[in-house]
C-alpha cells in the first residue's frame, strides 16, 4: 500500500479499502456500504464478482481507477434493539425510513462531512468530473445526502438498492417552489430578480433543506451542481429496502433538477444484479459521464 493510501486510511475513523489504479490515476470511484459491512468486505466482493457479462471486473474496465471503499462508524442501531453496528446514520426502520428519522442526523452530519473531505482531496488530484460517488443500501442512501450537499457537480452518482434520507421532507420543501412567472413586469436589469430566481429552484430548495438540517455553512451551490449524472438501480423483489423507497428516490432527485437514470430488475433481491446491473453502471460510465471504458472483451 503506498503513502497516500495510508494517508487516507489515518484520515478515517475507520480505515478504508483502497485498490488503486493499475496505470496512471485518471479516475476515483468512492462506493460506500451497506448497514452492518465494512470497506473491504463490501469493496472486496465488489471488486471480485461485480463483473460484466463478458467476466472482466471494473478495475479492468478502468485501469486508471482509483476505488475507495470507506468503513462507517460503529453506532448503537435503533432498528437492531441498540446494537452496535457500523453504520453511516443510525435508522429506526428499514421499512419506513421516515420513522423517528430525527436519530438519523447525527450520523448523517457526521458521516458527511469525513465523505466530502475525501472526494475534495481526491477532486483535486483527477478534477471532480473525474469521481464518481455511490454506494449500496444505506451507502446509496447516505451518498444521495452528500450528492445533495455538494457545491459542485462530480463525473457521476451510483445509487444501488438504496433510498432518499429525509425523501419527504425534501419533496416538501420542492412542493413549495412556486410556479408562478416571478419576473412577470419587472425591471430584467434588476439584480435582485438573480436572488428571486435562486429562491424559487428547485436545486436550490433541496440543498437548503440539506444544510440546514445539517448545520452547513450559507455558501450556496453551484447550479452546475445539477450536471451531475444520476443511475439509480433496485431489484422489484427487494426484500429489505423496497422497489418502491428506489421510486420515491429517483422521482425526488428528478423533482430537484438531476437526470436520472432507473433500471428496475425483475424479480432481484437487495443486492447489485450480475451482469445485468453491471452492464447499465458501464454504460452509463461511458454513455452519460463520458469517461473513457476499456471496450468490453468479446468472447
Amino acid at each position: 500500500m503506498n503513502a497516500q493510501s495510508k494517508a487516507v486510511k489515518q484520515r478515517q475513523p475507520q480505515s478504508a479499502y483502497i485498490v488503486e489504479p493499475s496505470s496512471n490515476h485518471i479516475y476515483s470511484l468512492f462506493l460506500l456500504h451497506g448497514l452492518g459491512s465494512n470497506g473491504e468486505k463490501f469493496g472486496s466482493e465488489l471488486i471480485r464478482t461485480a463483473l460484466c457479462s463478458d467476466g472482466q471486473s471494473l478495475p479492468e474496465l478502468l485501469p486508471g481507477a482509483r476505488f475507495i471503499f470507506p468503513t462507517a462508524k460503529r453506532r448503537r442501531s435503533s432498528a437492531f434493539g441498540r446494537s452496535k453496528l457500523t453504520q453511516w446514520f443510525d435508522i429506526a426502520s428499514l421499512d419506513d425510513p421516515a420513522h423517528r428519522q430525527h436519530t438519523q442526523v447525527r450520523g448523517l452530519e457526521e458521516s458527511l462531512y469525513e465523505i466530502l473531505k475525501l472526494v475534495n482531496e481526491e477532486a483535486d488530484k483527477v478534477s471532480a468530473h473525474h469521481v464518481l460517488l455511490g454506494g449500496l443500501s444505506q451507502g446509496s442512501a447516505m451518498a444521495a445526502i452528500c450528492l445533495l450537499y455538494l457545491q459542485f457537480p462530480v463525473g457521476g452518482f451510483v445509487g444501488m438498492s438504496g433510498w432518499l434520507p429525509y425523501r419527504n421532507d425534501i419533496h416538501e420543501a420542492l412542493d413549495n417552489v412556486s410556479e408562478d412567472n416571478i419576473f412577470e413586469d419587472e425591471n430584467p436589469f434588476d439584480t435582485s430578480s438573480c436572488a428571486k430566481m435562486e429562491d424559487q429552484d428547485p436545486i436550490f430548495k433541496a440543498v437548503d433543506f440539506v444544510r440546514d438540517l445539517l448545520g452547513g455553512d450559507n455558501q450556496s451551490p453551484s447550479q452546475s451542481a445539477l450536471a451531475t449524472p444520476v443511475f439509480l438501480g433496485h431489484g422489484s423483489a427487494d426484500e429489505k429496502i423496497s422497489i418502491e423507497l428506489g421510486e420515491n428516490a429517483r422521482d425526488t432527485l428528478r423533482k430537484a433538477g438531476f437526470k436520472v437514470s432507473w433500471v428496475a430488475y425483475q424479480g432481484h433481491g437487495h443486492w447489485y444484479k450480475v451482469p445485468e446491473e453491471v452492464n447499465d453502471i458501464v454504460a452509463f460510465m461511458r454513455n452519460n459521464m463520458k469517461w473513457t471504458v476499456e471496450n468490453i472483451r468479446s468472447r
